[in-house]
């Protein structure tokens, strides 16, 4: 039986990886170091931004210490804010009327993304999805970020232990995780959740850790995920 629905969100509800990936850009050019759209997509995609920072700079063999990370988070966030408050988020076709209709139908809803907190509640607010969520686990909650399953550990905890509570405990095999990228997918089935990839950023070719692969969520209704994740 479903009962829970885990989101990601740079990726499956809001558009904005090619955004981040002109943001570190910019953040790591004005530290004289380069990154590439190639590399970004095929080594660091799915990284929160304190991870993404800190494998770029290594491998450019430039030292990272404290200091110098929450600069470069800060930054780098600063700049989403004036891009934001601008253009606004741009989201996906699917993803918010999916989440509406899943909370609708009783479904827990939480969302695990490597995004910081301020992102994600500013574009759930934007998109008047924010009360329907449970539980939000960004990256100022974790220590270490996708492919570590520790977002995920605490959003199933969260979802089980904080009020309200279910009438019984939600087990991992009742939650689909929807996720874009092998990193979050590895994170959600090492907790033992079930996975839907979404081939918004990487080909379905490249998601061949989920259980079920679909092009994109535009279209894509409550009832087809039932009918993909049928009672286990």
């Amino acid at each position: 039986m479903l009962r829970a629905l885990l989101f990601d969100f740079n990726g499956i509800l809001v558009n904005d990886e090619p955004l981040h990936l002109a943001l570190f850009q910019r953040v790591l050019g004005e530290e004289g170091v380069e990154l590439s759209g190639q590399d970004y997509y095929g080594r660091y995609l799915g990284f929160d931004d304190r991870d993404c920072f800190a494998a770029v700079l290594a491998a450019a063999d430039e030292a990272c210490l404290a200091e110098r990370m929450v600069r470069l988070i800060a930054r780098k966030a600063s700049y989403y804010r004036e891009e934001i408050r601008r253009d606004g988020y741009p989201f996906f076709g699917g993803g918010v009327e999916l989440a509406r209709e899943a909370a609708a139908a009783g479904l827990t809803l939480a969302l695990v993304s490597g995004a910081l907190r301020e992102e994600v509640v500013g574009g759930l607010e934007q998109a008047g999805i924010a009360k329907l969520f449970k539980q939000l686990v960004t990256a100022d909650d974790v220590r270490h970020g996708k492919p570590d399953p520790e977002g995920y550990a605490l959003a199933l905890a969260a979802l089980n232990g904080e009020p309200p509570l279910p009438a019984r405990l939600i087990h991992p095999h009742e939650c689909v995780a929807i996720e874009d990228s092998p990193a979050g997918l590895a994170a959600a089935a090492a907790c033992g959740l079930r996975t839907l990839g979404v081939a918004h950023t990487y080909p379905g070719s490249a998601l061949g850790g989920a259980d079920v692969v679909i092009e994109k969520l535009e279209g894509f209704r409550l009832r087809d995920l039932e009918a993909r994740f049928p009672e286990s």
